[in-house]
């Protein structure tokens, strides 16, 4: 199985069409408010057991290539190319990073693909932000299978994901008699706008999968984008950490 070619499509042109610099992108934090919010809960899951770490939905390598300085071996993984040129052009823009973290084109519901990377970089952690809102509703389970594979026995994942709560803040956004936010208009213009996916579905993705559910609880999503009035937009999100028991 994988990916329709609409919706890959539909990333290839996001990313085709989105400034370089960091920030630009509606998701795209800085790492002090996102990643290193995220691992500051993920530690005592993760650092101990040297595994490498898959940046999966990686966008373009902002979060990577911070934590690649944290991990042994960090490889981004995103379905889209175009995405994958933007992380590896910030590296080179950057001297700084180059090497840290290498960057793959994945389609993360390819089987074959995701026993591959396994099969190189054998057990591994995964971290993924906002992924799952984004597949469409088939594609939700075999992304859970693809992360039990490459966590292996020894590996965890951290995940992150729009709540429930999070869908009324963005339809208002999108209806606000302004326009949607800057940044979140070329979203909605490329057909990626975010898609619903229930706070008890989440975890069942993953049980269903083989994993369990070790950790959990809620944090705002930090964006990079303002409301009319200047404030910053924060999109109630849960987390989890799941591997095997």
């Amino acid at each position: 199985m994988s990916v329709t070619s609409r919706y890959k499509e539909a990333w290839e042109g996001f990313w085709r069409a989105a400034p370089e610099e960091q920030g630009a992108v509606f998701w795209d934090a800085e790492p002090a408010l996102t990643a290193g919010l995220h691992l500051a809960l993920a530690e005592p899951y993760l650092a101990a057991t040297g595994l490498p770490l898959v940046d999966l939905g990686c966008g373009n390598g902002t979060q990577t290539r911070f934590l690649a300085d944290r991990f042994p071996h960090v490889v981004g993984a995103d379905l889209s190319q175009a995405a994958i040129d933007h992380a590896e052009h910030a590296d080179r823009a950057a001297p700084e990073t180059v090497g840290r973290a290498e960057y793959r084109q994945l389609d993360a519901v390819d089987k074959a693909a995701v026993q591959a990377l396994h099969d190189e970089l054998g057990d591994a952690h995964v971290y993924m932000r906002g992924v799952l809102h984004q597949c469409e509703p088939a594609d939700r389970g075999p992304l859970a299978e693809s992360i039990a594979t490459l966590l292996g026995e020894r590996g965890r994942a951290f995940l992150v994901e729009l709540s429930e709560q999070a869908g009324p803040i963005l339809m208002g956004l999108a209806q606000h008699p302004a326009g949607p936010p800057p940044k979140l208009l070329p979203v909605f213009q490329h057909g990626i706008a975010p898609a619903e996916v229930s706070d008890a579905a989440v975890p069942e993705l993953f049980t269903a999968a083989g994993l369990a559910v070790l950790e959990s609880g809620e944090m705002p999503l930090i964006t990079t984008d303002f409301t009319p009035d200047g404030k910053r937009i924060e999109l109630p999100s849960k987390w989890l950490v799941v591997g095997r028991t």
